[in-house]
């Protein structure tokens, strides 16, 4: 993980990274349970400025 928005808040989204690749891990409390969902693996320029939009309130 290299990069996180606030715990205190939820969904709480995490940039991971590893060889040159890159995703976005989004976890939110559902029903009692805690629910994680991963982005595709990507490239991490193109997961960087995925990122980027998100933070920025641009990504869809």
């Amino acid at each position: 993980m290299i990069a996180w928005t606030c715990k205190c808040r939820v969904p709480l989204y995490e940039l991971c990274e590893a060889g040159g690749q890159a995703f976005i891990r989004r976890t939110v409390y559902e029903g009692g349970r805690w629910k994680v969902r991963e982005a595709s693996r990507r490239r991490s320029a193109e997961a960087h400025a995925m990122w980027t939009a998100l933070l920025s309130g641009l990504a869809r």
